[in-house]
């Protein structure tokens, strides 16, 4: 019995050793893994080619934390061959599958296959023996790039890291077009890129990886907004660019979210409706382009809060709020929030608000973000359309209350802070001692 204790632990240990999904200290909370895995399903085979044995990694670590290990076998085992595929190489074997070994090994692990486990185990230290790092004290640059491309997925702190891990792998090996390409890409998602300008060596380094990398449609939609936020005239390229986009597989790699941003925040929004319509068209029923429209109808609506939308437009967004929600029913949290908000804008059905609301208040399973989200909104809902701002008020206490770090506590927060420091709410003492008890 000593013998087999002592055997697990010296395998538990090899195992938090590896540079694997699971060492890698993710994000594993459901919501987040619910959204991941649809992103990730949106990017297409096709267009997400380069890193499709990277996607299918991920994938796999996301299947197993959502309870499915023969999913996550699967996409394992899809990952490893894809990975073979795409270096070409005349071996079968090499650096970049380590990750893939280790992920192996730790699901073999937790299926209580420790014979198994061992012997991805094995495998890894063959490969790190075979194909050591080019740089000494530096992981393989193999094992930086797929490390950065899975920490770009859990957001803006980990995306920072991400920059470091595409440095430390192009340092290495500097050939590695599609490196450049993400590597820009996480560094130009850490700012603010349709509200300010980029610094002149990010942008300096855009354009370097658009030049280098002529047919990725994406980094060029973001250049080319980089261009707008630099007050350069875009109609034009847009348009051609826009063609081209089109004429793509429907993909969140193919660059048609982007740039419908691009239309809606610097050209024309009535020309970013009739682009997404087209884009619908050419591919029906393809819900990441059903998804994007959504997104631009949503614009149309709720930005210009002043100007009464047509019932029409009204009508198509519903419409494809409700498809986008049942497309994505695991992870549309927000989306039936944002339902909620555009049926108040119908002439016909704004009671469906109110029932949207109140289903969602009622579902007891939220993660402490999510339920953050939903007292967060349903507060400004109160206040702006029901006019009820004592009980607006107890929803964001409600929301500030979860010891939870997120924007809609931030929010929260800060919007009972103004109200306090006006003194004209009866409920200012109230909102006093609520957050001095935060503080404390």
């Amino acid at each position: 019995i000593f013998s087999s204790v002592q055997t697990q632990t010296t395998l538990k240990a090899k195992l938090e050793s590896l540079q694997s999904h699971f060492t890698w200290n993710l994000n594993p909370h459901k919501a987040k893994l619910f959204l991941l895995r649809d992103k990730l399903e949106d990017i297409g085979t096709a267009e997400g080619y380069n890193w499709l044995g990277h996607i299918y990694n991920l994938q796999g670590y996301i299947h197993y934390h959502l309870g499915s290990t023969k999913e996550a076998l699967r996409f394992f085992c899809r990952a490893a061959e894809a990975l073979r595929q795409m270096r070409n190489t005349v071996s079968e074997e090499g650096p970049w599958l380590v990750v893939n070994y280790g992920n192996l090994a730790w699901l073999h692990y937790h299926m209580g296959e420790q014979a198994e486990s061992q012997t991805y185990l094995s495998k890894v230290d063959i490969l790190l023996n075979e194909y050591p790092s080019p740089c000494q004290e530096e992981l393989h640059p193999e094992i930086c790039a797929e490390k950065a491309w899975a920490l770009m997925k859990f957001g803006k702190d980990s995306t920072l890291l991400a920059v470091q891990y595409f440095q430390r792998a192009i340092r290495m090996q500097p050939e590695m077009i599609e490196w450049h390409s993400s590597y820009v890409l996480a560094l130009v998602s850490t700012f603010k890129l349709y509200k300010t300008q980029l610094d002149a060596n990010t942008f300096e380094k855009l354009k370097i990886a658009k030049k280098h990398d002529p047919n990725n449609l994406y980094l060029a939609t973001i250049y080319l907004a980089a261009c707008a936020a630099r007050g350069r005239r875009i109609d034009g390229k847009a348009l051609q660019l826009a063609k081209k986009i089109l004429k793509k597989p429907a993909s969140s790699y193919s660059g048609i979210k982007p740039l419908l941003k691009l239309y809606r925040v610097y050209l024309s929004m009535d020309e970013a409706l009739d682009l997404a319509e087209e884009a619908l068209e050419r591919h029906p029923g393809e819900r990441y382009l059903m998804r994007c429209a959504a997104i631009c109808y949503k614009k149309k609506i709720l930005l210009h809060r002043d100007i009464p939308p047509e019932q029409v437009v009204v009508d198509r967004a519903i419409s494809l709020y409700r498809e986008v929600i049942a497309l994505y029913h695991q992870s549309s949290l927000k989306r039936k929030i944002t339902l909620a908000n555009i049926y108040v804008k119908s002439t016909q059905n704004q009671a469906k608000a109110d029932e949207i609301f109140a289903e969602l208040l009622d579902q007891g399973e939220q993660e402490p973000g999510d339920r953050q989200m939903l007292y967060n909104y349903y507060a400004k809902y109160l206040h702006s359309i029901q006019r009820q701002n004592y009980k607006s008020i107890e929803y964001y206490m409600r929301a500030a209350a979860i010891q939870y770090p997120s924007v809609y506590r931030g929010n929260s927060i800060q919007i009972l802070e103004k109200i306090r420091e006006r003194k004209r709410n009866r409920m200012c003492r109230e909102i006093e001692e609520f957050l001095d008890i935060l503080q404390d």
